[in-house]
């Protein structure tokens, strides 16, 4: 007579994942904040609606996911910032629309649990939701053998903000005439892996250990999962103070592909190209012989993102990012051509 199997004989061991919760919590609970109500464990994590000093408060959610950066992460086997890239990624997509975080909620699917790994996660998505002032409110963790092999991850979340009403960014405040300002990102961010894996590792047969002498000393891993920072503490103050018309967080489809999204109708803009790109872009760049139209759609070419501001208001901006530690750099102009023009410096 045939033995009975198990879930773990399936493929899914309960008891890892048990193991993974507990090594989840300390790093989770630092993130609660006094409107969190609710203790991990629970079927829904609880927060207090309340929103002092916001006199029409507007909810601001959003959802993404860290792509197939994971697969750098897997190379190397360090996961200890793929957690920071997704918090602060889906932090800059509702700071878009002026929205401050409340709290996160993540996701993490695989094809075999190790609870260390799926810790990992969540401890970096636990470090950067306490640099947002955010809670990590919950999540999920699923073993899905079969669907995903071994070794495999996907990790996703959601993140809900607030915004006062009066403070909502819209593309209705932004208009030709306007300073587009540029903060730098710290590299790929979470966007356009999958043909920089193909040159990098495909093509020009790298391993994530190599020291290309364009990287700077760098390997090839280090520089690749360069965390995808927050612009948060630094365009919040200009938000708050009504100074910044628009908001671009330049992610998958690179300038081109996000500046549309906060261009109205017969707006347009001139995009010069004079700023300094990490030389990760380069590389990439040479060793795929990609052109450079194909390189902006698919890479943010070192802006994370870029601010429609009032000429009025530009100095006072470029001070205030300045003070906190910002290096702000031109990108260029809106105009009334109703398309977005590039032009190479």
């Amino acid at each position: 007579m045939t033995e009975g199997l198990d879930y773990r004989a399936a493929g899914v061991d309960v008891d890892e994942g048990e193991r993974a919760v507990q090594l989840m919590k300390a790093s989770v609970r630092q993130t609660f904040t006094p409107r969190v109500l609710s203790d991990l464990g629970s079927f829904g994590g609880l927060f207090r609606a309340e929103f002092p000093g916001i006199s029409r408060p507007i909810l601001v959610a959003s959802t993404d996911g860290v792509g197939t950066k994971l697969k750098v992460a897997a190379m190397v086997g360090d996961y200890s910032t793929v957690g920071m890239d997704l918090v602060n990624h889906c932090v800059n997509d509702i700071l878009a629309q002026g929205a401050e975080p409340l709290f996160f909620l993540d996701y993490i699917a695989c094809g075999s649990l190790d609870s260390r790994t799926a810790a990992e996660i969540v401890s970096g998505m636990a470090s950067a939701c306490r640099e947002n002032g955010c809670a990590l409110l919950g999540g999920e963790t699923a073993e899905m053998p079969g669907f995903y092999s071994p070794g495999d991850y996907d990790v996703a979340g959601t993140i809900v903000g607030v915004v006062d009403e009066c403070s909502l960014i819209t593309n209705d405040r932004v208009g030709p005439g306007m300073s587009l300002i540029g903060l730098p990102s710290t590299g790929l961010h979470t966007n356009g892996y999958s043909l920089a894996r193909k040159v990098l590792f495909d093509l020009a047969g790298m391993s994530p250990g190599d020291r290309p002498a364009e990287l700077g000393g760098g390997t090839v891993a280090e520089v690749l999962l360069a965390v995808h920072r927050s612009y948060l503490g630094a365009v919040a103050p200009l938000v708050r103070r009504g100074l910044v018309g628009g908001i671009c967080h330049v992610t998958g489809g690179g300038i081109p592909g996000n500046l549309c999204r906060i261009l109205p109708p017969g707006c347009g803009a001139e995009i010069r190209e004079g700023w300094e790109e990490p030389p990760v872009f380069g590389l990439i760049g040479r060793l795929g012989g990609i052109p450079r139209e194909e390189m902006r759609r698919a890479f943010n070419l070192g802006v994370g993102i870029i601010l429609a501001v009032d000429s009025g208001n530009e100095e006072e901006v470029l001070g205030m990012l300045r003070d906190a530690g910002e290096t702000p750099f031109p990108v260029g102009g809106t105009d009334s051509s109703g398309t977005i023009k590039f032009k190479p410096v």
